[in-house]
């Protein structure tokens, strides 16, 4: 997959896929499917990190840009062009069609869903972007996301509600590297991964999940706590620990996958590791059930 630059220019033909798409869900994906099979799939987007309010309101993404970009590749996206927001944001509609789509991308197809918005101030909507298509010699396709958007999305990660994101297929998972902890887990026989929610992140509902981890190739039953370990630590940034059930390895600076399959307890502060411990045990023989019935 090539990442365009500033000064990069497409000389063939292309599909476009338009969207902010931080989230991949089964709406974008809905989108992005209507291009793969075309001979060179190209996506618009933005560098997530780069958007900092959204309907007024500060941003929060799911997925970082790396990992997004990383998704991209893996579905079998030829370019990618991901300005800061801030350097399309005051185009006029027409400005963005003819500098970047046009001269830039070479559409000839474009492809974005309903609720989809471009140009100043998010002025344009579909019919503007169908309007100029036909100025500008491309198609348009525009495609129903049935009620479904990146805000519904979120309000379910805020909810912890992981578990209806799962029945259409939209697995949140935190991919990060493992960083170094404490070391609380190991003396208290559940040794844990720690990894760390960046910087305008949305951060899942603080609490204990069932997940899935995937390590050293193979995947794992595991526990994650998404919060901040109030029993153990004083100000301290969320992040996500999880206990792999059943594997023994170094799996620090490594990037591990951890899929959040069931919300099963609101973060709790104990009085003690040892009450700590005991519920431990608790949240495990919980979930190793659930598997079992699964």
């Amino acid at each position: 997959m090539t990442e365009l630059t500033e000064n990069d220019v497409i000389s063939e033909k292309t599909a476009v896929a338009l969207g902010i798409f931080d989230g991949l869900h089964h709406g974008h994906r809905a989108v992005l499917s209507e291009i793969l099979s075309c001979e060179a799939p190209t996506v618009f987007t933005f560098r997530t990190e780069s958007i900092k309010k959204k309907h007024g309101k500060p941003f929060e993404y799911i997925y970082s840009n790396s990992r997004k970009l990383e998704l991209f590749a893996e579905m079998g996206i030829k370019y990618v062009y991901s300005p800061d927001f801030d350097h399309v944001k005051d185009m006029s509609g027409e400005e963005f069609v003819r500098e970047i789509l046009v001269n830039r991308m070479n559409a000839e197809l474009v492809v974005c869903g309903e609720n989809f918005r471009f140009g100043r101030a998010a002025g344009c909507g579909t019919a503007e972007l169908t309007e100029l298509g036909g100025k500008y010699g491309f198609k348009v396709k525009v495609i129903g996301l049935d009620g479904f958007s990146s805000e519904k999305y979120r309000s379910l990660l805020r909810e912890g509600s992981v578990d209806e994101l799962r029945k259409n297929n939209d697995a949140y998972i935190i991919s990060a590297e493992v960083t170094t902890g404490n070391m609380l887990g190991r003396t208290i026989d559940f040794p844990t991964i720690n990894q760390n929610f960046a910087l305008g992140q949305l951060v899942p509902r603080h609490g204990v999940y069932r997940s899935r981890t995937t390590a050293d190739g193979k995947i794992y039953d595991s526990v994650t706590n998404v919060g901040v370990k109030p029993t153990v630590e004083d100000n301290i940034k969320p992040l996500a620990e999880t206990h792999i059930l059943g594997f023994s390895g170094n799996l620090y600076g490594s990037r591990v996958q951890v899929e959040l399959c069931e919300f099963v307890r609101d973060e709790m502060r104990f009085s003690s590791v040892d009450e700590l411990k005991k519920q431990i045990e608790s949240d495990v023989k919980h979930i190793l059930n659930q598997t079992l019935n699964i």
